[in-house]
């Protein structure tokens, strides 16, 4: 039943409004590049949950790809958020009106519903380790409730390293 709120939650969240902007290296051949690591020092601006449900997406995404993790990876894996918290824009609206003999009064409002929201821009750095420079980055942003249960925050996280990685590596069209 667990798994199925997951699902749930993960369906829900793919949804809604991640959006995932790409830039790259044209001159980089990506093909070449099968294991990674995380970078040595990273700062995420995360707390320390959120740091291991990311890393451990990421490395079960990654596998998935074929890529192998490795103590002498070809690329590093750095990532990074910047968050602010605002209210939700899900409001309900609340209208008073009237007309007579050619005279309009309206006043209307909306009332925020849902709570507060997390609006998070996470960026994603693929660096190539020999040549010590960044070749591939990914930022999303997307939004989940301010006071997210864990297994939410799973989800969002799921849905978002999902669609970062499904533009990786880039196509040379």
């Amino acid at each position: 039943m667990k798994y199925f709120w997951i699902f749930l939650v993960t369906i829900i969240l793919t949804s809604c409004g991640v959006s995932v902007a790409v830039d790259y290296d044209k001159q980089v051949d990506f093909t070449k590049y099968t294991s990674y690591n995380y970078f040595p020092t990273i700062d995420s601006g995360l707390n320390e949950l959120d740091d291991k449900r990311i890393i451990q997406i990421t490395d079960s995404l990654m596998h998935q790809r074929g890529f192998v993790k490795s103590e002498t990876p070809q690329l590093y894996i750095n990532f990074y958020a910047h968050e602010n918290i605002s209210n939700s824009r899900n409001t309900i609206g609340i209208g008073v009106g009237g007309s007579g003999r050619n005279v309009g009064v309206g006043i209307s409002g909306g009332i925020p519903i849902g709570g507060k929201v997390v609006n998070q821009k996470l960026t994603m750095d693929f660096i190539d380790v020999v040549k010590d420079n960044l070749v591939w980055q990914a930022v999303a942003e997307g939004e989940m409730k301010e006071r997210s249960k864990p297994e939410e925050k799973k989800a969002y996280y799921l849905s978002v390293i999902q669609k970062i990685l499904k533009k990786y590596p880039p196509s040379n069209k």
